[in-house]
């Protein structure tokens, strides 16, 4: 590649928008640069679905942002896993060919129906409606059921699509008898609380079924997963499989590390870009003090697409000029259009554990330790994965889940309740040492969806593109959910969390967190405060209506203020969807290839 090349698109970032968009847009013809920031690194952990905590923490593959839970510096260090070196809370995000779906748990759970609808209502744009958004989940996805015999009709999955999707053989959960009680504690507690459906489902139910979907259903679920023959797989296999298949439509330009758009007027018409590895300033082995690394400018004749998700994408707009008018000015940055939400409006799940320590270790782990092999040791369980692509490591740990509705939720379930056989009480340096150190421990965690805060934010920390940006959440009470409603609603699923550890009394013996001591409802909002986390950043580039004027988006994707510049990523929600993004990120790449073909259609 060289700098006088043009291509029809430059799309920035390979994770679950960058990824597809570019693929599909390749494989209609046109010649497109995929612009990606760190390498092909595929390994052991990217490859072993367990591995998947081990993933995020490899050097190779990730980024490390150290976000603010708390502006306030007191309230901030009650979290035991502030790091104060590095001012915040560890928030890995992948850094190689895949983005974020390399290192992710790859729960693959469909949004629910009022997340599209409520995009139509906004823009009125019907293409977002429901009915039409489940084509392209149909056409994503290729759901295979371990049991044999694939769901059809009614459940309305897809089969032939691009994203390998499965859920844990029934055999695993059968050959430990601690999995077989977890699962049915969460049976016991689905068929007592809900009454039967009488449309010929039964728990535990399959949250992508269109017909739990249409209903908003809660209950105990098996946990899909993009998992395939045994492995993981996601934005990396769907664009190297793009690039093999068409190989002058698609090139990908590996560590390369997106500066700004470049403009001619208010058209853009390419990115300029820095050649090298480990660049950027959140990646664990970022060089500095070196002489400046070569600068590139890469070409678009048709339309640049940003797709670096709801951190990097909102500082890649404002170093191109486009946010704030007071932020950039006070950064040296020229303004090329003043558009005031860039960057606002950040979202994110709420999560905590409830952990338990069972009265022995877990059979099925003997002599395994959830990590590669060493040398001179042996690893029953990877030996089976390797060997046969079958077994425990084929699983992202999880098994069954339960969707619940809190108190304070409006139409849709609103907790999705999980079990990992793991400690786990969310992200902090060398967190995933902890999955293998402990096989006496269930950790219950607890995800809450359709946050109302609002009131995060990504803000430019300089104009040194290498620099990462200052990234604050503002939890709870700095927040803008006047109600309280989301601290309620996770109290709740620690609460019942505790109701199904309850269920395992005679293989519990004692609560690690929030522990046994903290019985009141003040003191499980106190620990919810000071150690709730997330992973499912978004919404800092919000679609909106035309007179909303902190819409950064239109409904088709096109950065409001210039021109031929669109966002395809985490960050184009207005609110955050479903339980967990990658699934609705897929959809919404799809959805903008159609989008985007739509208006170029000639290969002229």
């Amino acid at each position: 590649m060289n700098d006088t090349e043009v291509f029809d698109f430059v799309v920035v970032g390979s994770g679950a928008g960058g990824g597809p968009l570019a693929s599909n847009l390749a494989r209609a013809g046109h010649r497109v640069l995929l612009l990606e920031a760190g390498d092909d690194h595929r390994c052991v952990y990217y490859d072993v679905p367990v591995f998947h905590a081990r993933a995020s923490e490899d050097p190779g593959m990730r980024w490390d942002f150290f976000t603010r839970h708390f502006r306030d510096d007191a309230q901030q260090a009650r979290d035991p896993k502030f790091t104060p070196e590095r001012g915040g809370v560890l928030y890995p995000r992948g850094a190689t060919l895949g983005g974020s779906t390399a290192i992710s748990a790859m729960i693959t759970v469909y949004p629910h129906n009022s997340d599209w609808d409520a995009i139509a209502d906004l823009t009125g744009d019907e293409s977002w409606r429901p009915e039409r958004m489940r084509a392209y989940f149909e056409r994503l996805e290729r759901w295979r059921d371990p049991r044999g015999g694939e769901r059809v009709g009614a459940a309305r999955h897809g089969h032939e699509g691009w994203l390998g999707t499965t859920r844990a053989h029934p055999d695993v959960g059968g050959r430990e008898p601690l999995f077989l009680q977890i699962i049915d504690a969460m049976e016991r507690e689905c068929r007592e609380r809900l009454p039967a459906r009488g449309d010929g489902l039964e728990p535990p139910y399959d949250p992508n079924d269109w017909r739990f979907v249409l209903d908003g259903s809660e209950g105990m679920v098996f946990v899909p997963v993009a998992v395939d023959n045994g492995q993981r797989n996601g934005s990396r296999e769907r664009i190297l499989a793009t690039q093999n298949e068409f190989p002058g439509n698609l090139t990908i330009a590996y560590n390369s590390l997106a500066t700004r758009v470049v403009f001619e007027g208010d058209r853009a018409v390419g990115v300029e870009y820095l050649s090298g590895s480990h660049l950027y300033a959140a990646d664990p082995e970022a060089r500095s003090g070196e002489r400046e690394p070569q600068r590139h400018v890469a070409r678009a004749s048709r339309e640049v697409v940003l797709c670096g998700g709801a951190f990097n994408t909102p500082q890649l707009l404002k170093l191109s000029g486009i946010g704030p008018r007071a932020e950039l000015e006070a950064h040296g940055i020229e303004v090329l259009a003043d558009v005031p939400g860039v960057g606002e409006n950040l979202q994110d799940r709420y999560e905590v554990t409830v952990v338990n320590q069972l009265t022995e270790n877990y059979p099925i782990f003997a002599g395994s330790h959830f990590d590669a092999p060493q040398e001179g040791t042996a690893d029953p369980l990877f030996g089976e994965w390797d060997e046969q692509r079958d077994g425990p490591y084929t699983t992202n740990g999880t098994l069954a889940a339960y969707i619940k509705r809190s108190s304070v939720a409006d139409d849709d379930p609103d907790l999705f309740v999980f079990s990992l056989p793991v400690f786990f009480r969310g992200y902090y340096p060398n967190y995933s040492a902890e999955f293998g150190r402990h096989q006496d421990m269930v950790s219950w965690v607890v995800l809450k969806a359709h946050t109302n805060n609002t009131a995060g934010r990504v803000h430019l920390r300089s104009s040194d593109p290498r620099e990462s940006p200052e990234i604050e959440f503002n939890y709870f009470q700095e927040g803008n959910d006047d109600p309280a409603d989301d601290l309620t609603a996770v109290v709740e699923g620690v609460e019942f969390a505790r109701a199904l550890s309850s269920r395992l009394s005679d293989v519990i013996t004692r609560e690690v967190l929030p522990g046994d001591s903290v019985t009141t409802r003040e003191g499980l909002a106190e620990y919810v405060r000071d150690q709730a986390w997330g992973h499912h950043a978004s919404c800092t580039c919000k679609i909106g209506a035309d007179a909303d004027p902190m819409a950064v988006l239109d409904s088709e994707f096109r950065v409001r203020g210039v021109r031929g510049l669109r966002v395809v990523d985490a960050s184009a929600f207005p609110a955050i969807p479903g339980f967990f993004i990658a699934t609705a990120v897929y959809m919404l790449a799809e959805k903008a290839a159609d989008v985007i073909l739509s208006e170029h259609t000639s290969l002229d």
